[in-house]
């Protein structure tokens, strides 16, 4: 993530007269995360390096910086599928008490023990998804190395780096694909442009950029104007203009990089379905479709990403990882969306089945 540090520098953008309950002062541009006083983890980017994939481990979670989110609707920590519906307040151990390699295989062998690569692709990523239940969120994952690097976590994650990763092990069951080398190409696929990591200016910054862009190779589709979405009136161009903010941007061939997809961007057409329109549209979501918020702030498209979570009851929940420091299911979409301040709607994207029909495949979960 690129961060922005104090306070101060942002507030500006997240201030409104409204009274309702406010996430402060996060703010997410796709891969990019505006986080208070948490320190510059980023450097300049030198191109022409060779891809090399960084293993996230966050062994101490407790002293990274979280924004708090307050009289936000009551989280449900939902961990078995075919468990109860759970107790508030019941967690999985945390993830970082294990290795990542020991976490990845844990999941893959209950993959194919639930035959889940006979599943839809929906059930698969909801199931892959709830195996991350209480994992910590962290910021700033993506830039803890000078150079652009591929990273993959598992330990902790921010809203974005939740959603590829779950899509990409979920992919990769769905073709019984059950390799780490695997997730690592998924997750190239998924984060940079045509699904090549070439260095800074080759991540998909911009959410919406990231949808078009995954849509464009047939791995994702943005529903949000077939549910009725509205246009979203926005000139995505906050990244350039706080340049400043972006150890990144001090290198004038990435400024003028970004600034060439930004300008690209004018010609995407952007529409999201307003907050308090979000459950007419339960009916026509499916769990695992990628929830984007859409967001008023200026320059921007999106302040946060999550999954949709259908409960046993038939409730329409998200799953993300959470600001207020973990993943976890709020309970209703609309209300969770309704809740925090610069939320203004919800972008639909829809992860695509690319599997051939399957004649065998096994009943929903």
């Amino acid at each position: 993530m690129n961060i922005i540090d104090g306070y101060e520098q942002i507030e500006q953008y997240m201030e409104k007269s409204s009274n309702r309950p406010k996430l402060l002062p996060l703010v997410i541009i796709g891969s990019l995360t505006v986080f208070p006083t948490f320190g510059t983890l980023g450097g300049t980017v030198t191109g022409g390096t060779t891809p090399k994939t960084l293993l996230t481990f966050i062994p101490q979670v407790a002293e990274v910086p979280i924004a708090q989110e307050t009289q936000e609707p009551r989280e449900l920590p939902l961990i078995d599928p075919n468990a109860d519906d759970p107790i508030e307040g019941q967690l999985q151990d945390p993830v970082d008490s294990v290795s990542e390699d020991l976490k990845f295989e844990q999941i893959m062998q209950g993959a194919r023990s639930k035959n889940l690569s006979r599943r839809p692709l929906s059930e698969i990523i909801s199931v892959v998804a709830e195996q991350f239940i209480g994992t910590p969120y962290v910021a700033g994952l993506l830039d803890q190395s000078s150079d652009e690097t591929l990273v993959i976590s598992l330990a902790g994650f921010d809203c974005v780096l939740f959603i590829e990763t779950v899509l990409a092990i979920a992919r990769g069951i769905a073709v019984q694909d059950y390799t780490y080398q695997g997730l690592e190409k998924r997750v190239e696929e998924q984060r940079y442009r045509d699904g090549k990591l070439t260095d800074y200016c080759s991540r998909l910054h911009y959410f919406s950029d990231w949808i078009y862009d995954n849509s464009k190779r047939g791995l994702v589709e943005n529903i949000t104007q077939s549910l009725g979405g509205i246009p979203l009136n926005q000139t995505l161009n906050f990244m350039t203009e706080n340049r400043q903010s972006y150890p990144q941007l001090a290198d004038d061939e990435n400024y003028n990089c970004i600034r060439q997809v930004e300008a690209k961007l004018k010609d995407v057409s952007l529409t999201y379905i307003p907050q308090d329109q979000i459950s007419t549209v339960y009916d026509r979501l499916q769990p695992g479709d990628i929830i984007a918020t859409a967001t008023d702030i200026e320059g921007l498209d999106v302040t946060h990403t999550g999954l949709v979570y259908q409960s046993k009851d038939g409730k329409m929940g998200f799953i993300h990882a959470s600001p207020s420091g973990q993943v976890t299911v709020s309970p209703d979409l609309q209300s969770y969306v309704q809740a925090v301040d610069g939320q203004i709607g919800i972008i639909v994207a829809r992860p695509l089945d690319t599997r051939p029909a399957r004649p065998d495949t096994l009943p929903s979960l």
